[in-house]
């Protein structure tokens, strides 16, 4: 406090500085936060000396750099004077100082005493300016990596002593598939390990596999579960499958039951995932546990970099992987790094509540391209972006017709498809993950389905089947839901014994104590409604807890003529398109009921939107499904279908990786980089 009010005291205000410089118009005030400064645009010529005179008999000081920007600031508090008073009064051993920079704004700092790193791709002035200062180490490598390199250089721990300063060394895959799981499971019977198809089939898996139908040359970065980081006999590389996937190899990454606990079910889970989903209250921040995930990501990083061809694309998934491209940049700037978040993206002042939020940030602005299911979410980043940096908008787009822009929660009228921070070009979109249309409508007419479709009309016996299928998880609204089901019973007792809820909760991962007490909550709640509801012919609530095959799940969505899906949060949903796109392939229209904070809320047209924080709204919208028209019913469904069978799963790879694609010129002329 006392050194802020030190340089509080010797500044006269922005508008006495604004009067005084009035009468020189080169100077173009920034559209940037400013306090006890004030800052322009301005061409060389404009600092002339009747300028600097003018800024003296302000008792201020005049700072220019990268050719344009212009600082006004009080004498004698620049960023050394006050990083040493800083220093000293924190009681700082100088010694134990490094400073970074990369513009000649930050010189004072250079020549205040410290060791100092001027990172990769600074401003040429400001090499030039500490090249003969022995105190000061002038990086190759840009950002994070330069700054590693001088520390590195000045002896001190960077708390990654086995990141390599470089790795020049090329791989041969044209496409690196970045994902935290391989797209197989392993098994180990007798000692060997085996490869076998995932449980659910329709995931994103087969549409990143088919990338590499065609004979494309690719790696699949994953861990694999081991008993130590350096097992006997362990194979990095795997074939994932010759026949469809020549070739395509799996580069495993050995990981420790411990290293998976920490870094994904408890620190993903305890400290990203509450905030992701906007429910802080349940967030828990650990700092060992960040410094684990900072260690499982320098892994991928360095094994993707390995991997990788000269001007490949590396494709990292999800924000298990958040830091990767910071640690992957430095290594391979040769590299176009795309990102795709398979979850939301929360609000800047929600994310900002994360401790390590500006690392976050700062390794995302090292991608080439990043993705979002979308537009809220891509604005949410830039808005996170502008809390640390100024963001200048490079392109946008309107969202309107593809996306809702008004009438739901999360709607946005336009999207920002390109920023520029500090002169680094980040383009930008929102794809939506679709369903695997194909395979549903294939699974849907099997004979399976068919007979469990019939056992399953035989046993709703000519009720209203309402379908729900979730995960076990607070984000999901299981709760909630079920006791507006309840209060819509209570004030619709013409309804009792006409509908029934068939409500699937999938178990969440082994491990994840966070889930245990929703859970025996969940079974009081489902208990106490069937006991006061239930006669000797009928039960509310068919409860199961546990997970189903998927051609189960088609065939229970294929006999409920009503989808309540209503999370609190959700990045998407699939559940609501599964259930579209299977109605559609029985030729049995369904009422989807929507919650507006579903990121599929904004472009599923047709379905019944709801607040699921709104008790009285849950149950009478649920209502109005129960009561709607069949032409009603007719109309909303097939304007579903539409939406769903054109943008499926594999038109989300195809448009993402052509977004890349048309991104990618642009970025080229902008960057020096090969392939950025």
């Amino acid at each position: 406090e006392a050194i802020q009010h030190e340089l509080t005291a010797h500044w006269p205000g922005s508008q006495a500085v604004l009067r005084a410089l009035a009468g020189f118009p080169q100077l173009v005030r920034q559209s940037v936060p400013q306090e006890r400064r004030c800052s322009f645009i301005a061409p060389e010529d404009a600092v002339t000396p009747a300028l600097q005179a003018a800024v003296a008999a302000l008792d201020c000081e005049l700072l220019f750099s990268a050719g344009r920007y212009l600082d006004v600031l009080p004498r004698g508090v620049g960023k050394g004077a006050a990083l040493r008073r800083l220093a000293a009064a924190a009681g700082f051993d100088p010694a134990s100082v490094v400073v970074a920079g990369d513009t000649l704004n930050d010189l004072s700092m250079f020549e205040a005493g410290f060791r100092g790193v001027v990172v990769g791709g600074a401003e040429p002035a400001l090499a030039e300016r500490v090249r003969k200062n022995p105190r000061v180490h002038v990086a190759t490598l840009e950002g994070c990596g330069g700054i590693l390199e001088g520390l590195a250089r000045h002896g001190m721990p960077t708390g990654l002593a086995s990141t390599p300063a470089s790795m020049p060394a090329c791989g041969d895959a044209e496409l690196v598939m970045v994902y935290h799981r391989l797209p197989y499971d392993e098994l180990v019977v007798d000692g060997v390990t085996l490869q076998r198809r995932p449980k659910s089939p329709n995931g994103i898996m087969p549409t990143l596999l088919n990338f590499f139908a065609g004979g494309r040359t690719g790696s699949w970065v994953a861990w694999s579960q081991q008993a130590s980081r350096t097992p006997a006999g362990f194979e990095t590389h795997v074939a994932v499958d010759p026949q469809r996937y020549p070739n395509l190899r799996a580069a495993r990454i050995a990981l420790t039951p411990d290293d998976i606990d920490l870094f994904y079910k408890k620190f993903s889970k305890e400290a990203f995932w509450p905030i992701i989903f906007s429910f802080p209250d349940k967030a828990e921040f650990k700092q060992a546990h960040w410094e684990r995930f900072l260690e499982v990501n320098r892994l991928f990083a360095e094994q993707t970099a390995r991997e990788a061809a000269h001007g490949a694309t590396a494709w990292i998934h999800d924000y298990n992987l958040w830091m990767v491209p910071a640690f992957l940049r430095p290594l391979r700037p040769d590299l176009t790094i795309a990102f795709f978040h398979h979850t939301a993206f929360p609000s800047s002042d929600v994310f900002n509540i994360l401790p390590w939020r500006r690392d976050i940030i700062g390794s995302l602005l090292q991608c080439d391209y990043v993705g979002f299911h979308i537009p809220r979410y891509v604005e949410n980043f830039v808005d996170a972006v502008r809390s640390f940096a100024p963001v200048e908008v490079a392109a946008s787009t309107p969202c309107a017709p593809r996306f809702l822009t008004y009438g739901c929660a999360l709607g946005v009228d336009r999207m920002v498809t390109a920023i520029d921070v500090g002169g680094r070009k980040v383009a930008l979109g929102a794809h939506p993950v679709g369903t695997d249309v194909a395979l549903i409508r294939r699974l849907a007419h099997s004979s399976e389905v068919q007979r469990q479709l019939a056992e399953l009309d035989g046993v709703l016996d000519g009720r209203t089947g309402i379908v729900s299928i979730e995960r076990l998880d607070y984000v999901k609204g299981s709760l909630e839901k079920l006791q507006a089901f309840e209060r819509m019973l209570e004030r619709h007792p013409e309804l009792l014994g006409q509908v029934t809820l068939l409500n699937i909760v999938t178990p969440a991962a082994s491990g994840m104590e966070i889930y245990d007490s929703l859970r025996e909550e969940l079974d009081r709640t489902v208990g106490r409604i069937n006991g006061r509801f239930s006669t000797l012919d009928w039960v509310p609530v068919r409860y199961f807890y546990r997970s189903l095959p998927f051609e189960d799940v088609v065939a229970h969505y294929a006999a409920c003529g009503i989808a309540w899906i209503t999370p609190l949060r959700d990045g998407l949903n699939l559940v609501a398109k599964e259930y579209v796109a299977t109605r559609h392939a029985v030729g049995r229209p369904g009422v989807l009921i929507l919650s507006e904070f579903a990121g599929a809320a904004v472009e599923l047209h047709g379905a019944l939107l709801v607040n699921p924080y709104d008790a009285n709204a849950m149950g009478e919208t649920l209502y109005q499904a129960l009561t709607m028209g069949a032409d009603e019913i007719a109309y909303r469904a097939a304007r579903l279908a539409m939406i769903v069978d054109e943008h499926d799963v594999n038109r989300w790879g195809d448009g993402f990786l052509a977004a890349l694609d048309r991104e990618r010129a642009p970025l080229d002329a902008a960057d020096e980089r090969p392939a950025a």
